[in-house]
């Protein structure tokens, strides 16, 4: 009978490990890391004697949920929880994932040191050097056949990331690095693996551009360049994905352990990948292991901390019943995350963002639960000093969000796939201004007052946002962190927390600083 190797992959877990989203204490979602472990761990109960099974995490593991959250923010609490389950569940190899930085080295060493496997990257210079990863790629042999894992992270890292965070790195395309790497595992190893942090810029099926082509996401170019890899696992981008792509089978199993990535190699009898398919296994249904149930009390520890009330909110409604008319109208909620960023900063302009369609806003008895579950990333907020043209070119990158089809306002679909991003569309207070959907591109925004004047190009102005667009993310190339006059240590859940506790309560009012306009007919 001829070999087979089964490799299992998680991505994007993002702290999810119980099965909740966290929206109640009382809440039950069919995703998380136990139930994906535990699938893992059944395909290793279950293997034949010709079958070899792999497990691989693939990063953004430690940061995105309320118990990372607890975990980053409450230094006695065990930091590696994580990575004690991860060693219990039995991979075989870690990978880096973007998120991974957001909490600074230090953190992300603490993060990962109660691992039983290595963390591996080839493309970050510094890596090993820092104690974030162990080797470039692992080489196992079982049964007979050796087999290489290479660990690559998207490349964009230093665009989103503060540089603080990043010390002592440099991200090199994982093209070049592949290019160098491949050809010698291929000499070393039978089958060769990459586990990549980063995702598809290309249709899988038609190789048609689905984005720029940037270092971001490099696995399409990476398959259809680099010869010899048998076998690519993939993340990032958080969606759903099992295929082919020059004869290559590929995963990315979505977000939050909701599945697992599975790719089935059978090999020839001298040990070459003979065929290879891919699919994804769900983990909705999935019973989880009691041996993977760690013997603590931090979940409910969690939920306690969670319920713990903040302060109270009067006035305008701050709860999101409509994300579409947030986002072309403006809400009390953004309003608020604004006169934070504001407060805090000393400045009178700030923009946000509703980050995702599962922003519910907040009650008018505010608990932590709403605030973590409702901004779930540790941005900080930031001040840049820009000129008028600078804002107005914002405004009109923020305007592409939209388009107009069949006589309605829809979302452009460049912000939906191939991957969702909502939170690439901002929300100002402080000015007064209007998007006319009928103008083409970069020429949308018809109003732009300030202090009820005109904003001329050459006048300057300090604004309020977080630090990811501050450094240019989601295309905002006119942010730049040389323009940062001012930025907070605290992070923005944190600042909206004392903001709550100092302004107790509340007083929440309707925004009327901007209009959404499809030639004269309003929207």
């Amino acid at each position: 009978m001829p070999k087979t190797i089964k490799i299992l992959s998680t991505s994007d877990v993002h702290g999810y490990v119980y099965p909740t989203n966290y929206s109640t204490k009382e809440n039950y979602t069919g995703i998380g890391l136990l139930k994906a472990g535990t699938i893992i761990k059944q395909a290793r109960a279950k293997a034949q004697p010709d079958e070899i099974v792999l497990a691989v995490e693939n990063g953004d593991l430690i940061q995105g949920s309320p118990l990372t959250s607890y975990l980053a923010e409450h230094p006695q609490a065990p930091t590696a929880f994580l990575t004690g389950i991860t060693s219990q569940i039995g991979y075989d190899a870690g990978i880096l994932g973007n998120h991974e930085f957001n909490y600074g080295l230090e953190y992300l060493r603490a993060a990962e040191a109660d691992r039983n496997y290595p963390l591996l990257n080839a493309n970050i210079d510094g890596a090993e050097a820092e104690q974030i990863a162990d080797a470039p790629y692992r080489i196992i042999e079982v049964q007979g056949v050796k087999i290489a894992i290479l660990g690559l992270t998207t490349a964009f890292v230093p665009n989103w990331e503060k540089a603080a965070n990043i010390a002592g790195l440099t991200f090199h395309s994982i093209l070049t690095v592949a290019q160098d790497l491949v050809p010698k595992l291929r000499r070393q190893a039978d089958v060769v693996i990459v586990a990549y942090h980063g995702g598809l810029e290309a249709d899988p099926e038609t190789g048609q551009p689905t984005e720029a082509a940037t270092v971001e996401n490099e696995g399409y170019r990476l398959l259809t360049t680099v010869p010899g890899i048998d076998a690519l696992i993939t993340g990032h981008q958080h969606r759903e994905l099992a295929g082919t792509i020059n004869h290559v089978p590929f995963t990315q199993p979505g977000v939050r352990g909701s599945y697992v990535g599975q790719i089935t190699l059978t090999l020839d009898e001298q040990q070459h990948v003979r065929t290879g398919k891919s699919t994804l296994l769900p983990t909705a249904d999935v019973t989880i292991d009691p041996s993977l149930l760690p013997a603590t009390q931090l979940e409910t520890t969690v939920e306690n901390w969670l319920e713990a009330p903040v302060g109270t909110v009067t006035g305008a409604d701050l709860q999101i019943h409509d994300p579409m008319q947030a986002r072309l109208h403006g809400h009390p909620y953004l309003t608020l995350i604004n006169q934070v960023q504001m407060d805090v900063l000393g400045v009178d302009i700030s923009g946000t963002a509703l980050f995702n369609n599962e922003i519910t806003g907040l009650s008018p008895h505010v608990s932590m639960r709403e605030i973590i579950s409702n901004y779930s990333f540790p941005n900080v907020a930031v001040a840049e000093r820009i000129t008028g043209k600078e804002l107005r070119a914002a405004l009109e990158q923020s305007a592409t969000f939209f388009t107009v089809q069949a006589g309605q306002i829809v979302i452009n679909e460049e912000f939906v796939k191939p991957k969702l991003q909502l939170y690439n569309y901002d929300v100002y207070s402080g000015i007064d201004y209007a998007f006319d959907l009928a103008q083409p591109l970069g020429h949308r925004v018809t109003k732009l007052n300030y202090h009820g004047h005109p904003v001329t190009d050459e006048q300057e102005l300090t604004v309020a946002m977080n630090n990811y667009r501050a450094i240019g993310g989601g295309d905002y190339q006119m942010f730049s962190i040389d323009k940062v006059v001012k930025q907070t240590s605290e992070t923005i859940p944190n600042l909206m927390i004392q903001y709550l506790k100092d302004h107790n309560p509340y007083h929440a009012t309707e925004p009327n600083n901007f209009r959404v306009i499809v030639s004269n007919h309003d929207k």
